[in-house]
């Protein structure tokens, strides 16, 4: 029987909720153990520093949590602290950029690619890097004439315009997604992008999706929005088919005792939850956003965080 992976996933707070509801939906052969560092939100105006020590706590914790795949659903420590924690920790991981930037390849119409993100992703210009190296790579447009007008050296794809949206996540934190204050403020920060011309627009913060109505009420149907969740999701399929490929070739090391244990944890849970702020807090706001009852929230302290029971 296949083996039923952990999956340690990590964000600053209720984002990544977005991110595991996608794998939850698509993957029935995981669980997930999620962080949210709700004590430190948000991460964006974090230095580089933080965002390294941060993540190397965040995953230290996942792993004595049985994780075997990180997913770091947090655009901002994907920017800035993924491949410094890549090479301090032997354990795959997956960040939100190159799938998201790979995706907005794909699905441009007219090669005019937006970004949303918080301050510290903006600034780190990942995401431009990414578009560049999804095109080096190999990947192109699914749009013929844009890919032919590509290809011939006519038509440029590219990040054209990047917006800091600071006051989202605190927005979206308070559970206000919905509000006409998300509303105001969405108008204000999507004006330079709509001004831009841009037709793709690249969701740089995994919260930003619970203000997907919002923005495509404002955008209208010309804008396609692009979520990176979806990106991630396909590159997580195949690390664990790679994974399984793996194991298979080392099953006849394996005992019968190993394989009944591995197997033994498939009707066990299918996600657990901690956080490093209020865990009453985060199960309010995270069944508000998810419409389904997150049931327990686990609290866990770090040195700094200052939120303490």
């Amino acid at each position: 029987m296949r083996k039923q992976r952990i999956i340690g996933l990590f964000d600053s707070g209720v984002g990544g909720l977005t991110v595991m509801k996608e794998i939850l939906e698509q993957l029935f052969d995981v669980r997930i153990v999620y962080f949210g560092d709700t004590a430190r939100v948000p991460y964006g105006n974090r230095s580089q520093e933080e965002l390294v020590r941060f993540g190397e706590e965040s995953v230290t914790f996942l792993i004595g949590q049985g994780a075997e795949v990180i997913v770091v659903a947090c655009n901002t420590s994907s920017a800035t602290a993924l491949p410094i924690l890549r090479e301090r920790f032997n354990i795959p991981m997956i960040g939100m950029v190159d799938p998201g930037a790979r995706l907005a390849v794909e699905k441009t119409i007219a090669g005019r690619i937006g970004l949303i993100a918080t301050e510290t992703t903006v600034r780190s210009k990942a995401y431009s890097t990414g578009v560049s190296r999804a095109l080096a790579r190999g990947s192109v447009p699914e749009n013929a004439v844009l890919r032919e007008s590509w290809q011939q050296g006519e038509q440029a794809i590219a990040l054209v315009k990047a917006q800091g949206c600071p006051l989202f996540v605190p927005l979206i934190e308070a559970g206000l997604a919905n509000s006409a204050e998300a509303r105001g403020i969405a108008k204000t920060y999507l004006a330079p992008l709509q001004a831009a011309g841009v037709d793709a627009l690249i969701l740089g913060c995994t919260h930003y999706p619970f203000l997907e109505p919002v923005l495509k009420e404002i955008l209208g149907e010309d804008v396609l929005i692009i979520d990176p969740a979806l990106a991630v999701v396909e590159e997580l399929k195949v690390l664990l088919q790679e994974m399984e490929g793996r194991d298979a070739a080392n099953s006849e090391r394996r005992s019968r005792s190993e394989i009944s244990a591995v197997n033994a944890g498939k009707s066990q849970w299918r996600a657990r939850y901690f956080v490093s702020g209020d865990p009453g807090l985060f199960r309010q706001v995270g069944n508000t956003l998810l419409h389904e009852p997150i049931e327990s929230v686990e609290q866990v302290c770090f040195g700094d965080t200052p939120f303490h029971t």
